[in-house]
């Protein structure tokens, strides 16, 4: 799967908070009191597991935002596989700056690889059928670009990445407005023709509702069985774009895709991914 890398000038703010936040106010004290400053060194970013890498990118700038004279090279590239012992990266440079940088690079791209193994390995599910396995907005407040970049590594697909993105009715948007086709007649009366509509069912008699009155282009099936996903698939006949979500796990996804739905979403591919072990070896 192809992808386009984000720009460095996007990345960079959530990048520089980290880092101010992990330097503080003073710095990094024990590196200036023990470490000469003319002390140059090369270290190596050691893959500890097997996995899918994601963060390379993230790495890079936190070590140049640092100290832009480092020389960073990346071996493994973010969307590539590794295996325990490779070298995803090497770091030439001021040993000061090295370990100043070290932590943060290293906690995103751990984070980031955790991701993109575990969306690479629900995306494996998925083969043999046209289903796509998408992320949700259950992100880590402020990471989010980066968390859903590490989805695309895995090759999963993105979903809304904020709120103003496209219309997405959900269960308590209907019942607060008062039904499906209070919600639908709004959304078509203000939502401009760039805006995708999309609407959450958990019912087939919901759906049946929805397709009668229209204006949606996208159905969220939620918490559906595999038997009463198939049903709304045929009744949906291609009508508009099927999703399913909820109580999505590893082991059902494969029988989920079989339903023929167009897209699975899943908030553990970001809120659930176990941090990979990297380490930076000197």
């Amino acid at each position: 799967m192809s992808f386009a890398t984000l720009p460095d000038l996007i990345l960079e703010p959530v990048i520089r908070a980290a880092l101010m936040e992990d330097l503080g106010a003073y710095g990094d004290v024990t590196t200036r009191a023990v470490i000469p400053p003319n002390a140059t060194y090369m270290a190596r970013l050691n893959a500890r597991e097997d996995a899918v890498v994601s963060g390379m990118q993230v790495a890079t700038i936190a070590f140049r935002l640092v100290d832009p004279t480092l020389e960073v090279e990346v071996h493994v590239k973010d969307g590539q596989p590794c295996r325990r012992g490779d070298t995803l990266m090497t770091i030439k440079g001021s040993a000061a700056s090295i370990l100043s940088g070290e932590r943060v690079a290293l906690n995103f791209a751990g984070r980031l690889t955790g991701i993109a193994t575990k969306t690479a390995t629900f995306v494996q599910q998925t083969k043999g059928t046209n289903a796509r396995m998408t992320c949700t907005r259950k992100t880590t407040p402020g990471l989010r670009i980066v968390e859903k970049q590490a989805v695309l590594h895995g090759g999963g697909f993105n979903h809304r990445y904020s709120l103003s993105d496209a219309i997405l009715i959900k269960d308590n948007h209907i019942a607060a407005a008062g039904g499906v086709r209070q919600v639908l007649e709004a959304a078509k009366a203000q939502a401009s023709h760039m805006m995708a509509v999309e609407i959450e069912v958990d019912r087939l008699d919901q759906l049946a509702e929805v397709l009668r009155i229209g204006g949606a282009s996208v159905v969220l099936l939620d918490n559906m069985d595999d038997e009463m996903l198939r049903e709304a698939v045929a009744m949906v006949d291609g009508r508009m774009k099927t999703e399913a979500s909820g109580n999505v796990t590893l082991d059902r996804v494969a029988s989920i895709a079989a339903t023929g739905v167009d897209y699975i979403s899943s908030g553990a591919l970001t809120h659930s991914a176990r941090t990979v072990d990297l380490g930076l070896d000197f």
